[in-house]
């Protein structure tokens, strides 16, 4: 596992596995699992790090053209790691992803739940969540 602001911008895969730096600890079967989809995997925690500084890194290690999955994977129920999985709306507002698969996870009770990315637009509308939860 590679610490992601530490890596350099070249030194990617075509699949790359971004995870919030606790998932080892806290959930090391989902961890398990994750290095079966790619070795490749960086690790960045969101309680220390800034996620401009975390969208601004992946923005040149896409731009190399060497990606064609990015993973990411946090805990559930973490507020700092959730921002992991809005990277992706960040991204494709400064580029074209188009020609990268994305998959988003999270790891509850060492198993890992894809979340689509619906899901995750939607966690960050809460006045959408409101009306939907008083129907």
């Amino acid at each position: 596992m590679k610490e992601l602001l530490k890596t350099n911008c070249f030194d990617t895969s075509e699949t790359m596995v971004i995870i919030g730096s606790c998932l080892p600890f806290m959930q090391p079967k989902s961890y398990e699992q994750l290095k079966l989809i790619s070795q490749n995997i960086y690790e960045v925690c969101l309680e220390e790090t800034h996620l401009n500084m975390v969208v601004t890194k992946i923005i040149g290690m896409v731009a190399r053209e060497k990606i064609k999955k990015l993973v990411f994977a946090t805990v559930d129920k973490s507020p700092h790691c959730v921002q992991l999985h809005y990277v992706v709306k960040e991204l494709e507002n400064i580029m074209n992803l188009e020609n990268i698969e994305i998959e988003n996870y999270v790891a509850k009770d060492n198993k890992l739940i894809q979340i689509p990315i619906e899901v995750i637009g939607l966690s960050k509308n809460l006045t959408q969540l409101k009306e939907m939860y008083q129907k």
